[in-house]
């Protein structure tokens, strides 16, 4: 039976009263010395090392030994030796686990003296090859009132081991007592400390990721800095990212050491290492990147080891990471390592799936506006020009049957009219669709000619403001081809729109530029609506990709009282002037 957990050791109560009347004086003294240099040191190894060396140092024994209690107290955990080289280590074998002898002080945790340790009834003997050994000291080492483990020291040089031995070594074991618990408390709070650092760390990094990315949607600029971010996360030499497309899992994203070419290569889900990521949704720590990772990424990767680290976003797995080859402390990856990219994984997932989903709807409300733009179209031509048509076939045949040469004639000239009328309509059909002025002549002159056909048709006051800065007003320098067709296409969907929906008595355009931007504002005192509010058929959607591409922006504010549309984008020239002189 072992004591009560909370009871003194017999024998540490009378160290303490005994200690300097039974130890000489120049044992004390090294007792002290040697006090002093165990609790240098908050490392457990060292601290056993120490306590080791010391013990054989005041007793003269020529081995010494510590052996740790396993959780149940009822066997040894560990056996660290001293005096004992590792040859001769290797030829004893396997380490005491708690029997015989060294049992008995698990059982009955008192210091022992034996002059024959062989003597002793529950002696087990040595393996072959052992040191003989026949002197034997043993005190129980304790801490906080509960047995740590034992200190065992065999042959004594001159003899056995006497009770000053005795009395020296229940000291260093209390020493080595109080100092393996501080050594304890500080591995403890040294690992909450580590547990703190890394939950600060993910933290971080999920603050990164949403400060990076936050504003972001684009798939192709989040995948990007997504993997850059990755792996500077984990100081890995390269990083590939890999998004789950049907069966098939394609590499969209790479950064740091590795070929770009490897973009676009696509790995069977089925029977790869990513694959097994992908469907498990647990990371794996790769030993050995050329024997686990086969097809495209064993094959181009040039590393020794890797991190996988399934990308999972409300229980759908979209991808994996795959990080290479530590820069520090590598080539192999950490469970820390895995830990951190785990956290960072679930960021970029958020933000993968935030893209794609935003890609999606935009290619969605992209074929919308197109589809009620053809809609639009398709109506302009049935409307007015089929139907013009359709007249000017009626008259003509009327004309075929008629036998007086004045009904004749008249006819004709009702048709050649109508015929005038339907190329006029034609025309603004195609100049709406492509308006030639604007290839000829550039962006003012094309805005002018389309408030001009504005005017026309509609019964409205449009005023049009051109700044002289403006390119193409009064210089023949001429903006970059997409430039110009972004700000004539905002002009004529903004003005279109309030022609046709506003209900205004006004309509105000103005452009300006700076040096380095240009802008237009749209405006009208119409009925306004709300531009949150579904209204897709204005063609607010196509507007807004449209500046977006041209690297710009639009805003709109609407009200009661009027309508207002303003768009920014940087200014691109031609890397030539325009002819003054084109028609």
């Amino acid at each position: 039976m072992l004591p009560d957990d909370t009871a003194p050791t017999p024998g540490t109560e009378r160290t303490s009263r005994r200690l300097a009347s039974d130890l000489d004086e120049p044992r004390l003294r090294l007792l002290l010395e040697i006090g002093r240099s165990v609790f240098a040191d908050l490392d457990l190894e060292v601290i056993l090392a120490n306590v080791l060396r010391s013990a054989r140092e005041l007793t003269g024994a020529r081995y010494a030994a510590v052996g740790i209690l396993a959780p149940d107290r009822r066997s040894l955990e560990r056996f660290v030796t001293s005096g004992i080289d590792a040859q001769l280590q290797a030829r004893i074998g396997e380490l005491p686990r708690g029997r015989g002898i060294l049992g008995l002080l698990i059982d009955d945790p008192r210091p022992l003296r034996l002059a024959d340790v062989g003597a002793h009834p529950r002696s087990y003997g040595f393996p072959l090859d052992h040191p003989p050994m026949a002197s034997f000291l043993g005190v129980p080492v304790v801490i906080r009132g509960k047995a740590w483990g034992n200190l065992y020291l065999t042959e004594k040089s001159g003899g056995a081991f006497d009770e000053q031995d005795e009395e020296a070594i229940l000291v260093l074991a209390a020493w080595a007592a109080t100092a393996i618990d501080n050594a304890r408390l500080y591995r403890a709070a040294k690992s909450r400390r580590d547990e703190l650092e890394r939950a600060v760390r993910a933290l971080e990094t999920t603050t990164d990721i949403a400060r990076a990315i936050g504003g972001e949607t684009r798939l192709d600029r989040v995948l990007e800095l997504i993997v850059k971010r990755g792996r500077a996360l984990v100081e890995a030499h390269s990083m590939v990212l890999l998004l789950r497309d049907g069966d098939e899992l394609v590499v969209t994203a790479v950064a740091g050491r590795v070929n770009s070419d490897l973009v676009g290569q696509r790995v069977p889900i089925e029977g790869s290492a990513t694959g097994d990521v992908l469907r498990s949704r647990r990371a794996e720590r790769v030993g050995d990147v050329a024997d686990r990772l086969r097809f495209a990424l064993g094959e181009q990767i040039e590393a020794a080891t890797g991190l996988l680290v399934p990308l999972v976003f409300h229980g759908r797995a979209l991808g994996v990471f795959g990080a290479f080859d530590r820069v520090v402390g590598g080539p192999g990856f950490t469970a820390e390592d895995e830990r951190l990219m785990d956290a960072f994984a679930a960021s970029a997932a958020t933000a993968v799936a935030t893209a794609q989903n935003v890609a999606q709807l935009s290619v969605r409300r992209s074929i919308e506006a197109a589809e009620t733009e053809r809609a639009r179209w398709a109506r302009e031509l049935h409307d007015e020009t089929l139907q013009e048509l359709a007249a000017l076939k009626i008259s003509l045949a009327s004309a075929r049957r008629a036998r007086e040469p004045e009904t004749v004639s008249a006819v004709l000239d009702e048709a050649v009219g109508q015929i005038d009328s339907t190329i006029r309509d034609l025309r603004a059909i195609i100049n709406d669709l492509r308006p030639a002025a604007l290839d000829a002549l550039g962006i003012a002159p094309a805005v002018e000619a389309l408030v001009e056909r504005a005017r026309a048709r509609s019964f409205i006051a449009i005023d049009l403001t051109v700044d002289p800065a403006f390119p193409g007003a009064r210089s023949p320098h001429r903006l970059a081809a997409a430039v110009e067709l972004a700000v004539y296409r905002l002009v004529q969907e903004a003005l279109t729109n309030a022609v046709r929906h506003a209900s205004a008595a006004r309509i105000r355009i103005a452009l300006h530029a700076s040096a380095d931007l240009i802008s237009g504002t749209v405006s009208d005192d119409g009925l306004g609506f709300d531009p949150v509010d579904g209204h897709a058929g204005f063609g607010l959607i196509g507007m807004r990709e449209r500046a977006t591409l041209a690297g710009g922006h639009l805003d709109v504010t609407s009200s009661r009282d009027g309508t207002t549309i303003c768009f920014s984008m940087p200014i691109a020239y031609r890397a030539e002037p325009a002819n003054d002189d084109t028609d």
